[in-house]
């Protein structure tokens, strides 16, 4: 069953990783608890994630979506059937491949990726994302990467580094890129390759629309509010879609305009890009190649990005990105300066009361973190954490090494990486002057 798997475990090469060490035990490894893998979302990609992890030999597999199966996911995500439309995604993903996969155990979890802690994500050696989201990859970039420490030089400590695969589809393009948080850029460092989402003015859509688009858009934003006043438009609701369906075809017909249909308006008004199989199948197979890569370094890992476009011929290219060195994501972070007798209390008001000391970020009520040790958190952390504030910083965060937190708040975009600078003695004095 793995004589491939043992080919490639097993022997020496040319093109193996650095260190790879040709043994039984890899495969072992692998097959053991000690191994887990996360992949996030089961749609289209994480179907065929899924059973490309199974069939390379993982075992333990966890999946986590807060989707359910529509009918309109059945053309291309081939684990699900007709009898399981409404059904939870994660669940019947997971399911199927324990039923046709002997030996693989599949964990599902039903929910929001932000409804689990840091330290859910913690547990696993490595995490592949099959996401459809910018917000969604930019979450788990932020977790990865806050679990990343650093020695007194500034370099990445090894064993605190959670790599992750990320695969993206759109149409007949896709990409895989690896991130090892520290080495390659994250999601942050390369913000620039995601293009914001296409708009229209509102006066074309109004006098001169041009395409379908037009037609179903201006459905969307100015005809539903003026017909249907205080009614908000739900994308999930079949009725609510057949009427602007109805509608974008009317007045596509009044201006001459053809190639309006359900499925369009349907991806419109959804911002779906049309999904290929075979360029989910394609994508899958390079995010799962480069897991088992990096876990058992039996080849040279990607560097760091690959690009696939199959929509004339068949192309990819791989580049190699460059970490942004002042990336507030991925970086040591913010440097902030503290004095060892201040109380955290007092650390966190000065990061309220002088956003220029980090980087012009503004707070309001932050929570603060060391690894996955909160040192205070709002929420369901904030009684048992709120002894907290009283104790100075030099008794919660070891003195004399880099140190960085984590800081949440409601108007950071994503976590934000602060390092602390210990002030000197005589700035600490003259603070308490």
């Amino acid at each position: 069953r793995w004589r491939d798997l043992d080919l490639l475990l097993q022997r020496q090469g040319n093109l193996v990783g650095p260190g790879f060490e040709a043994c039984p035990e890899l495969r072992e490894y692998i097959h053991s608890e000690d191994c887990r893998i996360l992949c996030v979302g089961a749609g289209g990609l994480g179907c065929e994630v899924l059973k490309d992890l199974a069939l390379s030999g993982f075992v333990n597999i966890d999946v986590i979506d807060m989707d359910t199966i529509d009918v309109s996911n059945l053309n291309r995500q081939f684990l699900f059937r007709m009898h399981d439309v409404g059904k939870s995604k994660a669940k019947v993903a997971a399911e199927r491949i324990n039923a046709r996969v002997a030996g693989v155990n599949v964990v599902a979890h039903h929910c929001r990726i932000e409804e689990k802690p840091a330290e859910f994500y913690k547990q696993f050696t490595l995490i592949v994302l099959g996401l459809d989201s910018l917000e969604a990859r930019r979450f788990m970039n932020s977790i990865v990467c806050s679990f990343l420490e650093f020695e007194e030089d500034g370099k990445p400590r090894l064993e605190t580094i959670k790599p992750m695969v990320d695969g993206g589809t759109e149409g007949f393009k896709g990409h895989a890129r690896v991130i090892l948080p520290g080495f390659t850029p994250c999601f942050e460092c390369t913000l620039w390759l995601f293009p914001p989402q296409t708009k229209f003015p509102l006066c074309t859509l109004a006098e001169t629309p041009r395409s379908p688009a037009h037609c179903i858009e201006y459905v969307h934003l100015i005809l539903w509010g003026e017909q249907r006043q205080g009614e908000e438009f739900d994308t999930d609701n079949e009725e609510h879609m057949k009427w602007m369906y109805n509608k974008a075809a009317e007045r596509a017909a009044q201006y001459g305009i053809q190639g309006v249909t359900y499925q369009l308006t349907q991806g419109v008004v959804k911002n779906i890009i049309p999904a290929i199989a075979s360029t989910n199948a394609i994508i899958s197979a390079a995010c799962v190649l480069e897991a088992l890569k990096i876990i058992t370094l039996c080849s040279s890992g990607l560097n760091n990005y690959l690009m696939y476009m199959g929509a004339q011929g068949i192309y990819s290219v791989t580049v190699p990105y460059e970490r942004d060195p002042g990336c507030i994501v991925c970086s040591p972070g913010v440097t902030f300066e503290v004095h060892p007798a201040m109380t955290l209390q007092q650390v966190i008001d000065k990061m309220v009361s002088e956003p220029q000391a980090l980087g012009q970020q503004e707070l309001k009520g932050p929570s603060l973190s060391l690894g996955a040790s909160h040192l205070f958190a709002h929420g369901i952390f904030e009684e048992d954490t709120r002894p907290n504030l009283a104790k100075p910083i030099s008794q919660l965060v070891p003195e004399g090494k880099l140190s960085v937190l984590t800081v949440n708040d409601k108007k950071l975009a994503m976590p934000l990486r602060v390092q602390l600078k210990w002030a000197s003695t005589e700035s600490g004095e003259n603070m308490k002057e």
